[in-house]
């Protein structure tokens, strides 16, 4: 995906303490649509479904890195 056009104007209003700052980006054309898997990745990684997404793979990650250090320190401490 390449951007065709993107510019960025700047302008300061005279004797003001506010500036003005704005983006314009092109779109994609028609002919460079994204992909499935960019579009499936900007589905589940952006908006609100992008936040539970991540919150649940931050549990999940946690839960198993409790159990795998439970497990190792189980045998490593195992008495003989």
């Amino acid at each position: 995906m390449q951007l065709q056009d993107s510019g960025v104007q700047y302008s300061r209003w005279d004797d003001s303490s506010q500036d003005e700052v704005s983006v314009a980006v092109a779109a994609v054309s028609s002919t460079e649509e994204a992909s499935s898997w960019e579009r499936l990745s900007r589905k589940l990684c952006s908006g609100k479904l992008g936040v539970a997404m991540k919150v649940l793979a931050g549990m999940a990650t946690f839960w198993a890195v409790f159990i795998l250090g439970y497990i190792t320190g189980y045998f490593v401490h195992k008495c003989k």
